[in-house]
């Protein structure tokens, strides 16, 4: 797994090198994940933007979250762009990190997906914020260097909008739930690093670590649904707004020239 390791984040990695169905692999420097960034040191800065190329943070944290964490490093990088899409609904202090919290409470949740309460929330972002997933999606197409994708934790929201931009990309599903699964391996700094913010460390400490961790089950299952009920994150995307321009532009931006 192709860890970036910085000191401020525990969960950043780039997507380059992941497999696609064509035989391809996906470009490096052009779309990264990771959890918070508030923690970002001066290095770690330099890092991102000169070795990774950093020009655009898509941040799909709550207003809520951005209100009470405050400014981050970042923000005052003049070449840095930063996109805010909120994919939870806005109200309240909702995080990711204590998203599958909501869900063990959430009817709504367990009736949208059954057999896993966290996919049936993560089809939710769909259905309560296809807006702003789509614009998620439109600023990694359009961002002129490598976007990095992220929120609290780095799995549930950062996880679902990652998986989309793959899936038009045409990464292989196996490889999606791995990427998805590998937040697994940062479980333990993951949670220390949260736990150090007021924002996020009572929801954090209410529950056994082990619970935080992602499972590659609910990736699968939520690919699956993508293509059952909407022929694809393409298809999906293309019908709540996301232009064929933007989709080739996405599609362009992961993959290497020769395998477009």
């Amino acid at each position: 797994m192709p860890w970036i390791d910085i000191e401020g984040a525990a969960n950043a990695r780039d997507l380059g090198g992941l497999p696609t169905e064509d035989g391809g692999k996906t470009v490096t420097g052009r779309l990264l994940r990771s959890d918070n960034l508030q923690e970002l040191t001066p290095d770690d800065i330099a890092k991102l933007t000169g070795e990774y190329g950093l020009t655009t943070v898509v941040d799909l944290r709550s207003t809520a979250e951005l209100n009470s964490e405050g400014p981050a490093p970042l923000d005052a990088v003049p070449s840095v762009e930063h996109r805010h899409h909120p994919v939870l609904p806005e109200g309240g202090l909702a995080t990711d990190a204590v998203a599958d919290v909501f869900l063990n409470r959430a009817e709504r949740d367990r009736s949208r997906y059954p057999g896993n309460a966290v996919t049936g929330h993560y089809l939710g972002y769909l259905d309560d914020r296809p807006d702003q997933v789509v614009a998620a999606l439109r600023s990694v197409a359009r961002a002129p260097g490598a976007a990095l994708v992220h929120c609290a934790a780095g799995k549930d929201r950062t996880g679902v909008v990652v998986a989309l931009a793959l899936s038009v990309a045409g990464v292989r599903p196996d490889a999606i739930v791995a990427d998805y699964a590998a937040t697994g391996d940062r479980t333990e700094p993951l949670l220390a690093r949260l736990r150090r913010s007021a924002t996020y460390s009572a929801d954090i400490n209410s529950r056994p670590p082990d619970s935080h961790r992602p499972q590659a089950a609910t990736m699968a299952a939520f690919l699956a649904q993508m293509d059952t009920q909407f022929g694809g994150a393409a298809a999906w995307l293309t019908a709540h707004g996301l232009s064929q321009e933007d989709l080739d532009l996405l599609r362009a931006k992961l993959r290497s020239p020769d395998r477009q």
